[in-house]
């Protein structure tokens, strides 16, 4: 997959991942349109990216959003090529998170991303080509201490990004799924789990303990890399990868590691 002369959809694009991800497309020949909730955030990229880039403001998760998406893109720039299911929220803590943490967790971390393949898997059988990146994260592998609706939904992403894969990959709609550690955005920094502290220093910890926090911008070019070679998961820590083979080769072992690391992180 070679990114020039395609255009693209990029969710949660104002900041973070997103936003690196919308500059890289756009310095390697992509036309980009630019999704957020925060209009003004998403504005400003878009500006800044000049006439090979459009912003949206809107929540992704709300399927008609989606299709104004694409209809934007087809008409300002062609039929959409690349999809970039990136926004993303933290959710609650653990057993206390609320329904409405459930549900808002669920619909942004999982549904935006069925529902945008409800609308462009269709038409890219049609074409033969099209390309579905889903930003999950290491905790949709391994887990995620300290907030059960972060953890549990990034696992979903990953389960329908290779479910996309097994049931389209040989009718020309190729998938990847971007499982980073660390990452230095908001959701990192104070978004995680945004009202309750404790438990939000807690899974930062974790995040930042576990391996080094990366720049947005160099999670956008391993991003890129990866799409050149075609390759279902994107780990921009490689050491991600180890440590999903040791949780597979011995889920027990795996699982107490974790109740170990977990009580060193309390202490």
């Amino acid at each position: 997959m070679e990114i020039a002369g395609k255009v693209a959809i990029v969710t949660g694009a104002g900041a973070g991942i997103g936003a690196a991800l919308a500059y890289r497309l756009v310095a390697g020949g992509a036309r980009v349109v630019a999704a957020d909730l925060d209009a003004d955030s998403v504005a400003k990229v878009a500006a800044d990216l000049g006439d090979q880039a459009i912003a949206v403001g809107g929540d992704v998760a709300d399927e008609r959003v989606v299709a104004e998406l694409i209809a934007t893109a087809e008409r300002e720039f062609g039929p959409v090529d690349l999809y970039f299911a990136n926004a993303g929220i933290g959710g609650g803590p653990g057993l206390d998170s609320t329904e409405a943490q459930w549900a808002s967790t669920i619909d942004i971390n999982v549904m935006a991303h069925v529902r945008a393949a409800k609308l462009l898997v269709p038409g890219w059988l049609e074409r033969g080509s099209g390309y579905f990146v889903s930003t999950a994260s290491a905790a949709g592998l391994l887990t995620q201490i300290g907030s059960a609706p972060y953890s549990v939904t990034k696992h979903a992403a990953v389960g329908f990004a290779e479910w996309l894969s097994v049931t389209y990959g040989d009718k020309g709609v190729r998938v990847s799924c971007l499982c980073p550690m660390g990452v230095d955005t908001q959701l990192l920094t104070d978004a995680l789990i945004p009202d309750n502290p404790q438990a939000a220093a807690l899974a930062i910890k974790a995040v930042k303990t576990a391996g080094a926090v990366l720049s947005p911008e160099e999670v956008a070019d391993t991003v890129v890399e990866a799409m050149a070679a075609e390759h279902f998961l994107i780990l921009p820590h490689p050491e991600v990868l180890q440590m999903y083979r040791n949780k597979g080769s011995d889920y027990d072992r795996w699982i107490s590691g974790m109740r170990r690391f977990q009580t060193m992180l309390r202490a």
